[in-house]
Order: C-alpha cells, then structure tokens, then sequence
C-alpha cells in the first residue's frame, strides 16, 4: 500500500474542502445555520492543516519505518521500528520522489532504506558498499572495494534472543566490519557455501547495497543497483522493538544509534 500517494491526496482533498469552507464562510448571511453538507466541508476543512503537518515532516523530515525480515541482523532486528532521517539525501517530492533541494549523497556504510527497483511500493533497507564509479567484489564472503579488501575482525558467534534467535543447528559468526567510518557487525554463515566470486561497476546515479547478514540478504548482488531516484533516506534510530516472544516491548533497544 503507497501510503505517501494516500495521504498526498487526502491532504489536497482536505486542502480543497478547507479552501471551499473559507470562502462559503464570507459568502454566508449571518444567523443561518449550517446544512449537513456544510458541517461535513466545515469537519473535513478542520483536519486540513493536521494532515498537512504530518505530510510534511514525513515527507521531508522523519518517517517510521518497521524492520520485517532478518536481512540486517545483527544490526536490525526482526521487530524494530526505526527513524529514517528523509533529508539527508536531499528534499524530495512525496509520490514521486523526485529530488527538488541536494543536501547530501549517500555515503559508503550508511544504513539506507530506498524504494526496490524491482517493485517501487516496497521499501528495501541495506547498507550501502558501493558509490558510483566504484569497483566491487564480493570473494570468499570478503568484499573488495576498488581492490582492496575490506578487514573483518572475529567476534565469535551470534546466538540472538526471542524471534532473532538462530534456527537449530546453526552457529553464524558474529564479524566486525570496517567499512566506513565507523565500524560495524555483520553475520556470515561458515557452513554455507560461498558464492561463487563476482565483480561489479557500479555505474554513475547508482549505489551497490548489501545486507549485513550475508548470506541470507536478497540485495545488489541478486537484483542490481539502486537507482539515485530509489531513495528515501537514511535509517538513524530505533525507537521501539516489539517481540511478544519476550514480553513485547524490549526496552534495552529504544533509542538505540544505527551505526
């Protein structure tokens, strides 16, 4: 469900009703009551600048976002809801998000939701590896940018709690990755077999993404590249981490930087 093209056109409806409601009010003689039909333009007129607030700030400000799959544990669980900060990659018009305001470009290890270029009504979140003009290789579950590799540091296993725990018989290393200012984790799965090594250009306007579980992440290395008219903004805080497998609301996680 596009929820931006509904609430677009809720608030110009309302927009239109509010507009209608000022001018039937200068017109009206005075003393005569309101018909139905004028309470009904008067209520909806009402709830005009609410939605225009809310169009804005989540068009151009924040919006909320929920975490549905396990493709970025351990950064992002299955459950949370997280902030993604909508200008950091400049102010886009809502719909068709087209940018009309350059504040900033993604940079490489930045936590990024954008629409899938597969089906632009769905929103996709993964990290961004690879900027425009860059060389990436993904070989022996080590990526290389521009040739060089990219460190991991062994953290031991990841064992994961409620909804996030590993399925029986599985023990995924827990990685350090270092790949853009600050470093960040990532699971590998030692007893599945690696891909097969490929290389990829990314070409000018797109970015390569990938998801920090890796061998469990549909991302670029299936589906391609992001194109620069896909995004949406980058994910910044979670505010909330809902599993009913452990009481419902974990509180350790609200609040919680994504790095």
């Amino acid at each position: 469900m596009d929820y931006a093209l509904i609430l677009t056109v809720l608030t110009l409806a309302c927009g239109i009703l509010w507009a209608i409601d000022h001018v039937r009010r200068r017109r009206r003689p005075q003393g005569i009551e309101d018909g139905l039909a004028g309470r009904t333009i008067e209520l909806a007129g009402s709830i005009f600048p609410v939605l225009l607030l809310v169009l804005i700030i989540r068009s151009f400000v924040f919006e909320p976002f929920k975490i549905p799959s396990g493709s970025m544990i351990p950064t992002l669980l299955i459950g949370d809801f997280i902030v993604v900060n909508k200008f950091s990659y400049g102010l886009r018009l809502p719909v068709v998000n087209k940018r009309i305001v350059s504040l900033g470009d993604p940079e490489r290890g930045d936590v990024m939701v954008f629409r899938f270029p597969e089906d632009t009504r769905v929103n996709y979140i993964k990290r961004v590896i690879g900027l425009p003009g860059d060389t990436i290789t993904y070989r022996n579950k080590i990526l290389f940018v521009n040739g060089e590799p990219i460190v991991q540091d062994q953290q031991g296993l990841w064992e994961g709690e409620g909804r996030n725990r590993n399925l029986p018989g599985r023990r995924p290393q827990l990685r350090q990755e270092f790949l853009g200012e600050d470093p960040h984790n990532i699971l590998v799965h030692p007893d599945q077999p690696a891909r097969q090594t490929q290389t990829w250009v990314v070409p000018e306007g797109h970015y390569f993404v990938l998801g920090d579980n890796r061998d469990h992440s549909l991302d670029s290395r299936a589906w391609g590249f992001v194109p620069e008219e896909n995004l949406v903004g980058r994910a910044t805080r979670i505010w909330m981490h809902w599993d009913c497998s452990r009481g419902c609301i974990d509180f350790r996680r609200i609040g919680d930087k994504i790095i």
